[in-house]
């Protein structure tokens, strides 16, 4: 996905932060996703995130995880893929801490098609099908970029 803002960004509000507790170092890696409305579900969610991170299935970027049902009842998204947060544009990515610095990484919430097709592609290949599809990362009942 290319460093564009777009077209309509979601407020601040949205932003949901969990911390992962992954220091070593003085280097920390933080998760963050964005919603269009308040809900305990995605704070549900970010705690799934960290848990399954501490866990032992250590993820960083181009990584994917499922999630065991859709993002929001009715959505086909089930699965969250770990990207740059290129909607809050470069700087968030790298938080700079007294003693270290932490990576901020973006859980974008996908189809189990566009996880199938990023294995077999490759992680560039579906983000550039994100990109030409203008997709709204924040819609959760935005149709898959692979059919």
């Amino acid at each position: 996905m290319t460093n564009r803002a777009p077209a309509a960004m979601p407020s601040r509000k949205t932003l949901r932060l969990r911390r992962a507790p992954t220091e070593q170092d003085g280097h920390g890696l933080e998760f963050v996703m964005t919603a269009r409305a308040r809900d305990q579900r995605f704070i549900d969610l970010m705690g799934m995130i960290a848990y399954y991170h501490r866990g032992g299935h250590r993820l960083g970027l181009e990584h994917s995880m499922p999630i065991g049902e859709p993002w929001v009842p009715g959505s086909t998204c089930d699965h969250l893929l770990i990207s740059l947060p290129y909607l809050h544009g470069p700087d968030l990515e790298h938080c700079p801490l007294p003693k270290g610095h932490a990576r901020i990484l973006w859980c974008l919430p996908v189809t189990a098609t566009e996880i199938e097709y990023r294995r077999s592609h490759g992680h560039e290949a579906l983000e550039q099908l994100f990109d030409e599809a203008g997709i709204i990362p924040t819609d959760p009942f935005r149709s898959s970029v692979t059919g």
